[in-house]
């Protein structure tokens, strides 16, 4: 049996991107669909037994006409081919209010067949070319679901926090009891698991998100569990696999450097449980690459401006989202141009220039104390001020020459102190 498992498509997500003037959408959207399509070629050429999403169809839950039309168009490429799907809600597919449904609903309301849509803790027995495939879903958690307001009125966060774990956790055991050893049997799942890592590799704080173990999760009973929600791809356990399949598109610079794709399960169904798991692979999917060109310009070198073009040349930029980092002095900084910078990436084919930042090393400026100011002339101050910008001197005597005559000007005919002293 071959399974394929993928999570947070995020249809709609169109930052960096521009509008295309063959389709009218953003070309961001394009992306997401075109990954979207080279996991839908993937399944029916490599005729998978079933398909496994694990949450966040879109970015938004109340998507477009546009969006759940082009969802709905490759689901129904797979199922075409037999394919049976199942889909599991995530955070942004439920609704704001509850009661309200959510963004996936409109596939059991419609009888579509061979897809399957969870938005509770249940399992489903799925039909597949192989044999029956079980499915514990486990959709995103909403807390009021679970958890009555009058009992939590007097509990702590971290208490509200713990007894929803409990809960979920003896819900998931129930449904782990009733499976039947003979069949495979995998989880599906949108949630956070801790340990599990976003792309900047610190831990993922998530402020209210409900949190299970990955103990919660690994039942003897499971051949594999497959979860979305964190967009970076991780194996957090083996006994059974417990991953996250990561999302099929890069949705800003935090995960530049990591690899998008969707995992492959292969399972064996005439082996007991526990040991059904033959192969497993990450397939890495044609994503838009961001890229970020740092450039530490020479102190000494006159024009910043050609650093940054002949950094560029040396990359690969063609179709990239770019943001570019300049490092360089304050003296150096007016004379950097961002037109010519934006024509260089422009001649280069970035797909789309998102910044051009400037960390700028300011001189150190010498500072006084309040009394040693107090006793000092204005011109005084001033020569001071230029000196500790080592300002060449036929100029520092031009710039006093010019703040004299001012001074001479505001006071009328009394002199400056510098001159009557």
């Amino acid at each position: 049996m071959k399974l394929l498992h993928f999570a947070d498509l995020h249809i709609g997500v169109e930052n960096y991107g521009r509008v295309d003037p063959q389709t009218g959408l953003s070309t961001r959207l394009l992306d997401f669909l075109a990954t979207f399509d080279e996991l839908v070629d993937f399944a029916i050429a490599q005729q998978v037994d079933a398909v496994l999403f694990a949450g966040d169809a879109y970015k938004s839950r109340d998507p477009s006409q546009t969006h759940q039309r082009e969802f709905a168009r490759r689901i129904a490429r797979l199922t075409s081919a037999g394919i049976p799907v199942f889909l599991v809600a995530g955070n942004h597919d439920l609704p704001a209010i509850a009661g309200r449904a959510t963004a996936l609903e409109i596939f059991p309301t419609l009888a579509i067949e061979r897809v399957f849509v969870a938005d509770r803790i249940a399992t489903t027995l799925i039909p597949t070319r192989a044999s029956p495939l079980q499915v514990v879903s486990l959709p995103w958690v909403r807390r009021a679901a679970f958890l009555a307001r009058e009992e939590t009125r007097t509990m702590t966060l971290d208490q509200i926090k713990q007894l929803l774990q409990d809960r979920l956790t003896l819900l998931l055991a129930q449904e782990f009891q009733r499976l039947d050893p003979s069949l495979p049997a995998v989880l599906v799942g949108h949630v956070h698991v801790l340990g599990a890592r976003v792309g900047t590799e610190r831990s993922m704080v998530l402020g209210d998100d409900p949190v299970l173990m990955p103990s919660n999760l690994a039942h003897p009973a499971l051949d594999y569990v497959a979860l979305g929600h964190i967009h970076k791809h991780q194996v957090l356990y083996t006994n059974p696999p417990i991953v996250y399949a990561g999302s099929l598109q890069r949705v800003d610079f935090s995960e530049e450097g990591e690899d998008k794709g969707f995992c492959v399960v292969d399972l064996d169904a005439a082996r007991p449980a526990g040991q059904r798991l033959s192969t497993f692979t990450f397939h890495r999917v044609q994503a838009r690459p961001f890229l970020t060109i740092d450039v530490p310009v020479d102190p000494g070198r006159e024009d910043p401006t050609q650093a940054v073009l002949d950094t560029i040349a040396r990359r690969h930029v063609e179709g990239s989202i770019v943001r570019v980092l300049v490092h360089m002095s304050e003296e150096q900084e007016p004379r950097l141009r961002h037109a010519a910078i934006r024509e260089a990436l422009a001649a280069f084919a970035a797909h789309h220039v998102a910044s051009i930042q400037h960390e700028v090393d300011r001189s150190r400026r010498t500072r006084l104390s309040p009394e040693a100011s107090r006793s000092l002339a204005p011109l005084d101050a001033l020569r001071l001020y230029l000196e500790s910008r080592n300002t060449e001197p036929a100029r520092m005597e031009l710039l006093l020459r010019h703040a004299r005559s001012l001074l001479q000007e505001e006071m009328g005919d009394a002199q400056p102190e510098e001159e009557s002293s």
